[in-house]
């Protein structure tokens, strides 16, 4: 599979054979969003002029058609076939589980393990608030997680040992901890990944949207993960209340974000390969990216008596560095918004105050307050939804790839803006 991506010197709608004129300022107004000169084209101008806002009672939509859209064959089967696969996959996981927690060790693990999952759901959740990514996609994550994942470890994990066990020139128990569980786990995990980037590629383009999708698949994974750990600390312990504190301790406080760092470096590598080229290019970073994650897992994993010190020496700054890079990715994501919708009120569409308004987290956070004083609080988070996937639309027509399709999406997200505006106005 190729993206029908433009190469300069092809006759293909805004480019002229040729060109090399200067970018508007300002057209590359952040890393993540920088775009070549010879794909830039200008906004499409409204038919009539600059864009008024209609009446509402000339116009029945709430939502553009573009949302209606979203479920495209790809996304509907990889959804279909996810879910199929998680429950097949619940046939080992489930009997695997409860076969080595018991009955009453898997009921407290299960609901131990729902504080961690809160916290790194809530975590996706602030990270996806600027452009939120579909929720089936996101119950598909969730679901290969914590059960498919699940299912290709148990599989893989026998056959892994007995081919490169004895190579390593470990002990078993070391081989298991530090590297075959980083390897397959990592691996099992990040497939989930692949195939989101494959079949949902319109919806996993950018470094943020593979961060949220490996956060998701993560925090499934080390969701059923911390079932198992705590529901043993229950069945094997003589002392099930101490052992299970301080399991908890270790993996649901000290711990909570270990599988998301290790599986988001992973999305990370996959969503800047992703803004990049076609398939041969994201097989190789899939690859690429497994190396740093099952280099951290690996590195947790070799932690022993010295534990709170490489913890606080190591993992913590980690921890941070992750923090950081979240925070500064979506600042940059703020920023390619606004300079695309800038690009759209340049062509008539929006005006000055708009742009701050559905590009700036003060203007949106006014937007919706006032929304809601007169109860159109819905209508408004349609509308900032369809302006942050109208500016990304425009993003991935500058640089370049599948500009027919993306060309297509963006006369129908234009021509729902006129009805979200309206029913806003009310």
């Amino acid at each position: 599979m190729t993206t029908n991506e433009p190469r300069p010197g092809q006759n293909h709608p805004g480019y002229s054979p040729g060109s090399r004129r200067p970018l508007p300022q300002q057209a590359n107004s952040t890393w993540l969003g920088h775009v070549q000169p010879e794909y830039y084209r200008q906004a499409p101008a409204p038919d009539g002029g600059p864009f008024q806002p209609v009446r509402p009672a000339a116009v029945t939509p709430v939502l553009p058609p573009v949302q209606r859209r979203r479920g495209s064959a790809g996304v509907v089967g990889l959804v279909v076939g996810g879910g199929f696969l998680a429950f097949m996959s619940l046939f080992l996981v489930l009997p695997f589980l409860l076969g080595s927690t018991g009955g009453s060790g898997f009921v407290i693990g299960f609901i131990a393990s729902l504080v961690p999952l809160a916290t790194v759901l809530l975590t996706v959740r602030f990270i996806d608030r600027w452009e939120p990514e579909p929720k089936p996609l996101l119950l598909f994550a969730f679901g290969w997680g914590s059960v498919v994942s699940i299912a290709v470890t148990i599989l893989l994990q026998p056959y892994f040992s007995l081919i490169a066990g004895p190579a390593s020139g470990l002990d078993s128990t070391t081989f298991a901890v530090t590297v075959q569980a980083p390897v397959v786990e990592e691996f099992a995990k990040s497939l989930g990944l692949l195939l989101l980037l494959l079949f949902a590629r319109k919806h996993f383009d950018g470094p943020v949207d593979g961060v949220v999708f490996a956060f998701t698949i993560a925090a499934g994974f080390a969701f059923t993960e911390n079932i198992l750990y705590f529901g043993r600390a229950i069945a094997v312990s003589s002392d099930p209340g101490t052992d299970l504190a301080v399991v908890f301790f270790l993996r649901g406080v000290m711990s909570p974000f270990a599988h998301a760092i290790f599986t988001g470096t992973t999305g990370l590598i996959l969503g800047f390969a992703a803004r990049r080229g076609g398939t041969g290019l994201m097989l190789l970073a899939f690859v690429v990216g497994l190396v740093p994650a099952m280099l951290l897992h690996s590195g947790w994993n070799s932690m022993g008596r010295d534990f709170l010190a490489q913890y606080l020496l190591v993992q913590v700054p980690i921890f941070l560095l992750a923090v950081v890079v979240i925070v500064l990715l979506r600042v940059a994501e703020r920023r390619l918004t606004r300079q695309r919708l800038k690009e759209y009120a340049a062509a008539g569409w929006f005006t000055a105050a708009e742009v701050d308004m559905l590009a700036t987290a003060g203007g949106r956070r006014a937007a919706l307050r006032w929304a809601r004083s007169i109860g159109r609080g819905r209508q408004m988070k349609a509308l900032l939804r369809a302006a942050t996937d109208l500016a990304f639309t425009r993003q991935r027509i500058l640089s370049g790839r599948d500009v027919p399709a993306h060309q297509l999406d963006e006369q129908h997200q234009l021509a729902g803006i006129g009805g979200l505006r309206a029913a806003v106005l009310g």
